[in-house]
């Protein structure tokens, strides 16, 4: 760090100023420095320095390692905020049921610094990778509780202009109105296939997308009709960006779970935040 700002003052007693330390300090860092290289990176110029040519070579070095060092050091400050809680959630229950949640949970707890991670993988609490975890399945994991949160359904829905347009159709004639959008998992999954064999045969797929969230976007944008998860369309349907189409099935889907430490958890807040997430679920069956 001597080295990097003696080159970028072209001075080492402006470089000491920067760094709270004295000039003979900095001369002695970059002699260290020099006989470690074995080579002088420095030559004088008027009264200051001017580098080398191996001193521009390792300051181009040694500004890309600080920059890292810097960035690691910022993320390790986030993980000592003593408001954090991990919370690893599915990317459609987090987008649609939990996101336009947050607002109340951070007036409630203005402290909070959630780290929201979708990665469905974490399969283990540990108070340092995960605090919290909603999944598909109980982690079996001992000292956690944990308990069903949300059953969710697959839905078909429509924005509300398709929606007004097939209001009064035929069910059975709705597939010369409008076309289907879906979820490539959904033409094989044990609970919706039969939907795609059945009322849905006779649509036109205009897209197939195997992401939910961009299924969410085009039917939101009128592409089609689509069949969609309950917890992903929640928010769009208290909105009235979306409505449910009458006369189809309704299909159940996942249990999601909710894992947290049983006793004595990292901090206060984690707790907090688990039994807010509990009490949500229990308004959401409700």
């Amino acid at each position: 760090m001597g080295f990097e700002a003696a080159a970028r003052h072209g001075n080492f007693s402006r470089a000491a100023d920067e760094l709270h330390v004295t000039q003979s300090a900095i001369s002695h860092q970059v002699q260290q420095l020099e006989e470690q290289v074995k080579q002088p990176l420095f030559r004088r110029a008027g009264r200051g320095v001017e580098l080398t040519v191996a001193g521009e070579v390792l300051l181009s070095s040694v500004q890309r390692t600080l920059t890292i060092m810097r960035s690691g050091l910022g993320r390790i400050a986030s993980y000592l905020d003593p408001g954090l809680v991990v919370l690893v959630c599915p990317a459609h229950v987090l987008h649609g049921w939990l996101q336009p949640r947050l607002r109340a949970l951070e007036a409630q707890l203005p402290e909070l610094c959630l780290l929201l991670s979708v990665d469905v993988s974490a399969r283990f609490v540990d108070e340092i990778d995960v605090d919290i975890s909603i999944s598909d399945r109980p982690i079996l994991q001992p000292g956690l509780q944990e308990m069903p949160l949300l059953h969710d359904e697959w839905l078909m829905v429509a924005n509300a202009e398709l929606a007004a347009r097939l209001a009064g159709v035929p069910q059975d004639q709705h597939h010369l109105h409008v076309d289907l959008v879906c979820l490539e998992e959904s033409l094989t999954g044990d609970a919706t296939a039969p939907l795609f064999l059945g009322p849905l045969a006779r649509f036109r797929k205009r897209a197939i997308y195997d992401d939910a969230r961009l299924l969410l976007d085009a039917t939101l944008d009128g592409r089609g009709i689509a069949c969609l998860p309950r917890l992903l369309v929640d928010a769009s349907l208290a909105r009235g960006q979306l409505l449910v189409l009458p006369d189809y099935p309704r299909v159940p889907g996942t249990t999601w779970w909710l894992s947290g430490v049983a006793e004595d958890t990292r901090s206060e807040i984690v707790l907090q935040v688990f039994e807010w997430l509990r009490a949500q679920g229990a308004v959401q069956q409700d």
